[in-house]
């Protein structure tokens, strides 16, 4: 896999990973809770676990690669605050959008 397709591939996972849990009541869309609507609160850790599991995949990457080059605090405030932002889409239609009928 290339550097290109490789980069692709962790934004669109990313991107994925990032509105999931705003578009299911489950837990990683697998566990079903015993609440009506999931909380706010589990969905940010849940979002967290994701942002885990993408810099993970992005890692493992980068090595197959090539050489992966170190990071400081900079670069995971930066992807996480990145990360925010891709699951804005989901936060909209979940919270901020008004219900029909």
């Amino acid at each position: 896999m290339d550097t290109a397709t490789a980069g692709w591939l962790v934004i669109a996972i990313a991107i994925a990973a990032a509105n999931l849990p705003f578009f299911n009541d489950r837990i990683f869309a697998i566990v079903g809770g015993k609440w009506q609507r999931k909380p706010l609160a589990i969905r940010l850790l849940e979002m967290t676990a994701l942002y885990l599991v993408v810099g993970a995949l992005g890692f493992t990457l980068e090595a197959n690669i090539g050489t992966r080059f170190p990071q400081t605090w900079e670069f995971y405030a930066i992807s996480a605050c990145m990360f925010l932002v891709l699951g804005f889409p989901g936060f909209t239609v979940r919270y901020l959008r008004k219900p029909h009928g």
